[in-house]
C-alpha cells in the first residue's frame, strides 16, 4: 500500500511540474514583459523605467544584456545621458566578457534554449555603441565619443572576420556613417571622409543587394564636403562626377549645424514557429526530413549506446520549435525638417528590422541543428523511461512537448528604422519643424527651438514609437 501511495505521489509530482512548465513556457519573451512594453510603447517612459528596474534580478541573470540595454535606451530617450551610458557600458563589458556556460548549454538540450544566458545579436552590440556615442555627442563630449568609434571599429572587424560570405551581413554602413559624423565634429575631416567613403561602398555593394537600401543623399553631401575640407582634390573630382554634381562647391555656414536623427517605429519581436519532421533510419544514421521545405538533416548514432539508438530509431514524426522575427510595421512613412523657408528630407540610414531578419536567417541552419538534437535527445530519454514505467514515460513525453520552446529574446525597444539629415543653423535662436507623414498622407508636426553658437554642431534624436498595429499577441 505504501509503495502504491509513493508511486501515485511521484506521478502527481510529474503532473504538477508539467502544469507549471506549461504556464511558464507558452509565453514569449515579449509577453512576459508586457507591462514594460505597454508603458514604453505608449511613451510613458518614467513608468516604463520604474517597471524595468523593479526586475533588478535580471541585471545578474540570464537576461543581463537585455536589462542593461533597455535601461540605457529608455534613459537616453529621457535625456539622462550619463546614467544611460553607465548601463550601455555594462552591456558592452558583458559582451566583452561573455563566456559560454557549457553546463547550461547541455541542460538546454533537455529543456529549451531559454535557460541559457542571452548573449545578444551582432547588430544589437553595434547599436548599443551607437547610442553610447550619440549620448556623448549630445553632451558635447567628442573625445569620449571617439573612444566609442574605436570600439565600434573593433566590433566591425570581428563581424567581418566571422562572416566571409558576401551574402551575409558582415559590414554596417550606418555605423561607418556615424563614425564619419563624429570625426567631422572633431574637425578630423580626413578620417571623416574615409568613414563616409566606407559607408558609401557598403551601401552600394552590400545594402542595396541584401536590404534594398540605397545610399542616402545626405551621405553623398557629407562625402563631398569632407573631401573639400580635407583638400582631397582627386577624390572630390571623382565623386562630383560619380554623383553627377559637377557644380558642387562648399561654403562655410555663418552659424552652426544640426545633425538630426529620426528613430521611426519599433524593431521586430521574436516569436516562435514549428517545423514537423519525419524520421528515417539507414544503417547507423537517422535522417530528419521535411519535404515541404526541402530540408534533410543527417544524425549519426555512432556515439550512443544500444538503448539510446533504439530510442532514436523509434522516432517517426516530431515537431521542433524555432525562433522567428515578427515585423512591427512603421506608422509614419517619411519625415522632413522645415526651417527659414527651407526643407530637408530625412534619409534612411539603417533598417534595423531588415538587419534583424538577416542576422537570424544567417544562423538558421545552426538553430535547426540544435533544435533537432534537442528533440531527439528528449525522445530517446522518453523511450528509455517508458521501458521501466510506461506511465512515467508518457508524463515525461508530455513535459518534453511542453518544454519544446524557441529562444524568443531580443532587444525589442530598438527602432524599426533610423533616418538622418544635416542642416545649417543661425547664431542665436532657431525654430525647426519636424513634419511626419502618416499612412494616408496626413502630417504630424513637432516644433523644436535650438540656441546655437558660432561653429557649434548640435545633435538631436526624435523617436516615433507608433507602429502599424497592436503587437501584444506575440
Amino acid at each position: 500500500m505504501n509503495r502504491f501511495i509513493l508511486y501515485r505521489f511521484r506521478i502527481l509530482k510529474f503532473k504538477v511540474l508539467a502544469l507549471t512548465l506549461m504556464v511558464s513556457s507558452c509565453a514569449t519573451y515579449y509577453q512576459t514583459n508586457q507591462s514594460f512594453n505597454k508603458e514604453f510603447e505608449s511613451g510613458n517612459l518614467s513608468n516604463a523605467l520604474t517597471t524595468l528596474q523593479s526586475n533588478s534580478s535580471d541585471s545578474r541573470g540570464k537576461k543581463e544584456f537585455l536589462f542593461h540595454v533597455n535601461n540605457g535606451l529608455v534613459l537616453s530617450m529621457m535625456g539622462r545621458y550619463e546614467e544611460s551610458n553607465e548601463y550601455f557600458e555594462k552591456a558592452f563589458l558583458f559582451g566583452e566578457d561573455y563566456r559560454i556556460n557549457y553546463l547550461n548549454e547541455a541542460a538546454s538540450y533537455l529543456t529549451n534554449p531559454m535557460i541559457t544566458t542571452y548573449k545578444g545579436e551582432d547588430h544589437e552590440h553595434l547599436m548599443l555603441l551607437y547610442y553610447k556615442a550619440l549620448n556623448f555627442m549630445k553632451m558635447g563630449k567628442t573625445e569620449e565619443a571617439l573612444v566609442e568609434c574605436r570600439r565600434v571599429n573593433i566590433r566591425l572587424q570581428q563581424l567581418s572576420d566571422r562572416y566571409s560570405n558576401e551574402n551575409k551581413y558582415q559590414r554596417d554602413a550606418f555605423i561607418h556613417t556615424l563614425m564619419g559624423v563624429i570625426y567631422e565634429t572633431d574637425r578630423d575631416f580626413n578620417n571623416a571622409f574615409i568613414a563616409y567613403r566606407n559607408a558609401y561602398e557598403i551601401y552600394e555593394n552590400d545594402y542595396q543587394r541584401l536590404f534594398q537600401i540605397s545610399t542616402p543623399q545626405q551621405l553623398r553631401d557629407d562625402m563631398l564636403r569632407t573631401a573639400w575640407l580635407s583638400g582631397l582634390t582627386e577624390d572630390l573630382e571623382h565623386y562630383k562626377q560619380e554623383f553627377n554634381r559637377m557644380d558642387y562647391s562648399y561654403s562655410e555656414t555663418d552659424g552652426g549645424e544640426l545633425v538630426f536623427f529620426w528613430h521611426n517605429g519599433l524593431s521586430p519581436v521574436k516569436a516562435e514557429w514549428g517545423i514537423n519532421f519525419a524520421v528515417d533510419r539507414r544503417d547507423n544514421w537517422i535522417y530528419f526530413t521535411n519535404r515541404e521545405l526541402g530540408l534533410s538533416f543527417p544524425f549519426s548514432l555512432s556515439n550512443y549506446d544500444e538503448q539510446e539508438r533504439n530510442g532514436l530509431s523509434r522516432l517517426e514524426f516530431f515537431r521542433v520549435a524555432l525562433p522567428r522575427y515578427v515585423e512591427r510595421p512603421t506608422y509614419y512613412t517619411e519625415a522632413s525638417l522645415n526651417w527659414n523657408n527651407n526643407t530637408s528630407q530625412l534619409h534612411l540610414l539603417e533598417n534595423v528590422n531588415k538587419i534583424a531578419f538577416k542576422s537570424l536567417q544567417q544562423r538558421m541552419d545552426l538553430e535547426l541543428s540544435k533544435a533537432l538534437i534537442r528533440v531527439a535527445l528528449k525522445k530517446a530519454t522518453e523511450y528509455q523511461v517508458k521501458q521501466d514505467d510506461r506511465t512515467l514515460g508518457s508524463v515525461l513525453g508530455m513535459i518534453n512537448a511542453i518544454t519544446e520552446k524557441a529562444d524568443t529574446r531580443n532587444w525589442q525597444t530598438l527602432p524599426h528604422s533610423i533616418y538622418y539629415t544635416r542642416i545649417p543653423l543661425q547664431v542665436g535662436q532657431n525654430k525647426i519643424k519636424l513634419n511626419l507623414q502618416g499612412p494616408r498622407g496626413e502630417l504630424h508636426e513637432h516644433e523644436f527651438t535650438y540656441q546655437v553658437q558660432q561653429g557649434q554642431i548640435l545633435f538631436h534624436t526624435f523617436s516615433s514609437l507608433e507602429s502599424g498595429y497592436p503587437s501584444y499577441g506575440y
